[in-house]
């Protein structure tokens, strides 16, 4: 069996002491490939330079809770990093973009206004350059929906992933019928998530690909409960290896074979990230 991570930070702050190690246990557990995306333009480079180094791929995008500090030419930045590398086989979307309503800064003028400016102005890149698109979802789904509907070209889907998607029934297959598959990780794992592990259960097994947003969204085992943080207990670090265990716990919740849900899960991933096929060979 082999896996592949849709969304791991893998360039992020904590895997700095031993981020080679981090992808080796990856490998040893059968993670075949990760999608490393980009969250603001200070990081594009070294994205880049990571996903080569590790054999992996990336994404390049203006996360929204980066949007404060985003400038004015930093839409242009992205836009000019996409033509550069347009022909890069390891460039395999527009990520992570979208829209945050969780943070209260974010819902208020004017970075409310911001990020949506941000997020339609990355949609219409993506297509600029036949690219798909990572989405961040966060008490945003209809928001991102809309301008998704907006944008469509007539005839021409969109492609790419809502990642670590928590939305309803409705909005989930919303999603799915714009060509998006929504992706599932550690939250799915934690017993009281009723309505994630419904969903996850429920929908078409062709809508869903894994991954562990590491260091962040760990699984239930990993996780430090408030107290003991509280008490100085560090809270657990997600890592890319964890996937197997995470999609074992996705093929309990839908009665099916660990095999089945690895063939599944890749070629539903290499479907949203058409490039990425390639990189499995």
């Amino acid at each position: 069996m082999r896996w592949i991570d849709t969304h791991c930070h893998l360039d992020a702050p904590e895997f700095d002491t031993d981020r080679k190690e981090v992808r080796q246990r990856a490998r040893a557990a059968g993670v075949a490939q990760i999608v490393i995306p980009a969250v603001k333009v200070d990081n594009f480079d070294d994205t880049r330079n990571l996903a080569h180094a590790s054999g992996d791929c990336y994404c390049l995008g203006i996360h929204p809770l980066y949007i404060d500090g985003a400038l004015s030419s930093s839409l242009a930045q992205l836009d000019q990093q996409l033509q550069q590398h347009q022909a890069d086989p390891r460039l395999v979307a527009v990520g992570e973009i979208g829209l945050d309503y969780f943070v209260p800064a974010l819902t208020q003028t004017p970075l409310r206004e911001k990020q949506e400016d941000y997020y339609r102005a990355q949609l219409k890149l993506a297509r600029k350059y036949e690219l798909p698109v990572v989405l961040h979802v966060r008490r945003s789904a209809d928001q991102l929906l809309k301008h998704l509907r907006d944008l469509r070209s007539v005839g021409s889907p969109w492609l790419g992933i809502a990642h670590a998607f928590n939305g309803s029934d409705v909005q989930a297959l919303e999603f799915v019928k714009l060509g998006f598959k929504l992706g599932f990780g550690g939250a799915v794992t934690f017993e009281r998530a009723l309505q994630l592990r419904r969903l996850v259960t429920t929908l078409p097994l062709e809508a869903i690909v894994l991954e562990t947003d590491a260091p962040d969204i760990p699984p239930h085992w990993l996780y430090t409960q408030a107290e003991a943080r509280a008490q100085g207990v560090a809270q657990g670090r997600n890592e890319p290896g964890e996937l197997p265990r995470i999609a074992a716990v996705v093929a309990q919740l839908r009665g099916i074979s660990l095999e089945t849900l690895a063939r599944a899960t890749e070629c539903n991933a290499c479907e949203a990230l058409p490039r990425l096929g390639a990189l499995l060979v």
